[in-house]
């Protein structure tokens, strides 16, 4: 007898072998308290969970008093009692809400929820439903690098606990945020899209580029592993049209060309003609500043490879250009999503508190 066909959602007629635990912040006495404080320059452990078994959605809400705590406090994630993190971002970028700023949108794998779009120090809901499977055990820390304590730390660390052993070839999942202020543009202050002296000089050698060695760089892996999607942050330093860029992929130490070379930020990012200001799926802008036209300030946008991961079995450098040809000089931060064999290469350490703070 043939198994039934159920359609996408067909798995949720399966028996489950697995068992639904939680690691939560709820109040232990039974009373309302249900957060956790955390005091300035503490690290804490939010989750401490034994194997084998797999992350399944992660949940944070936060009452603090600096406005720029989504990028002061840094979610770091460890697998199987390694020394360096897997996930090393802060909190905000993780769940793709750059710059700072506290907005709603949804995608695949995260969505976010809030009353006021684009401010800072709001109550914000912050969702992810990224698998994070391990073998031995799992830890999950929260760091915090502000002056003041975080008054209340509310957050749900869902996960499926295995009775077997993960299969061999599990991956860890992975992510990390890094930035350049600013990308070494060659055209500099006054660089506009339409102006006839930026069309001239794309017409020359400094318009052309052959290789990713000024590229943004949002990843450089060693391993074996694939790449599952990029959020970036960028901001607008000089106005005008910031895309342009094209996205270039270099698998397993390949040379010039690279397997996966595209044309342009905004058709990497799965729009046409400019970017729109909308979220889809897999990819799309979770925010934008626009002021007018093409002046679009600071602005929120992702791709996110579920459908169509990037494979590789020794390294895969990732990055794209900032403006075709690298002219442009702005603001650039990412956050990259990936899984891998372990160990993984640290190759981005995590910038000062002070170098992470977004231009306002």
């Amino acid at each position: 007898m043939s198994t039934p066909a159920f359609g996408p959602l067909g798995s949720l007629a399966t028996a489950k072998s697995f068992q639904a635990r939680r690691a939560s912040s709820y109040d232990t006495s039974g009373r309302n308290a249900d957060a956790w404080p955390i005091e300035p320059g503490e690290t804490k452990t939010i989750a401490e969970i034994d194997g084998p078994g797999s992350i399944s959605h992660i949940w944070f809400t936060i009452a603090s008093g600096d406005p720029l705590y989504l990028r002061k406090l840094l979610l770091r994630a460890y697998w199987d009692g390694e020394d360096s993190p897997s996930v090393d971002t802060p909190v905000g970028d993780f769940f793709g809400l750059g710059h700072g700023r506290a907005y709603s949108y949804e995608c695949a794998l995260f969505n976010t929820s809030t009353n006021l779009q684009g401010e800072t120090a709001v109550g914000i809901a912050m969702n992810s439903w990224v698998p994070m499977p391990f073998g031995e055990n799992a830890r999950i820390e929260i760091v915090n690098e502000q002056e003041e304590p975080v008054r209340s730390f509310y957050f749900y660390v869902d996960y499926q606990a295995y009775e077997q052993p993960l299969p061999e070839d599990t991956l860890r999942f992975h992510a990390k945020w890094r930035r350049e202020l600013p990308t070494p543009g060659w055209t500099g202050k006054g660089s506009v899209w339409n102006s006839a002296e930026w069309h001239q000089r794309m017409g020359g050698d400094e318009g052309v580029n052959l290789s990713d060695e000024n590229n943004y760089c949002f990843l450089e892996a060693e391993g074996r592993g694939h790449f599952v999607g990029v959020n970036f942050a960028i901001d607008h330093m000089y106005k005008g049209w910031w895309g342009e860029g094209d996205d270039m992929f270099f698998v397993d130490g390949e040379e010039w060309p690279p397997s996966l070379h595209g044309t342009g930020s905004e058709d990497y990012l799965s729009h046409a003609w400019g970017m729109q200001n909308n979220a889809h799926l897999y990819n799309g802008t979770s925010w934008a500043e626009i002021d007018s036209g093409n002046d679009w300030g600071k602005v929120c946008v992702y791709r996110y490879h579920v459908v169509d991961p990037v494979p590789f079995k020794k390294s895969l450098r990732a990055s794209i250009e900032h403006g075709h040809a690298n002219n442009r000089s702005d603001d650039w931060s990412s956050t990259a999503y990936w899984y891998q064999t372990e160990p993984h290469k640290v190759w981005a350490p995590m910038p000062p508190v002070e170098a992470r703070m977004p231009c306002m």
